[in-house]
């Protein structure tokens, strides 16, 4: 078999099959990650609050927001007057 130079990722991608969960798993990511980003648009809002507005568990909320962080979509925000709760917002 000839492999034409730089196309390592063209001959890997026909040899190595994605698995149907692993697709499954970027989708639901992905779905979520955009209702996530759509809730932080129309205010900034703390992990309960996105947990009512998502009808989401909050330790799900809160994962899939931590992630959000770490790869620099959103960002800390405020504090509430209690010392109590973060805000997030979308990092711009």
């Amino acid at each position: 078999m000839e492999i034409e130079k730089g196309k390592t990722y063209k001959y890997l991608r026909e040899k190595m099959e994605i698995s149907q969960t692993v697709k499954d798993n970027l989708k639901n990511f992905t779905r979520i990650k955009k209702s996530i980003l759509d809730a932080l648009r129309e205010n900034d809002m703390t992990v309960d609050q996105l947990t009512q507005k998502l009808n989401m568990p909050k330790h799900e909320v809160f994962y899939y927001l931590m992630t959000l962080v770490k790869y620099g979509f959103v960002e800390t925000g405020a504090i509430d007057d209690m010392d109590e709760y973060f805000s997030y917002k979308l990092k711009k």
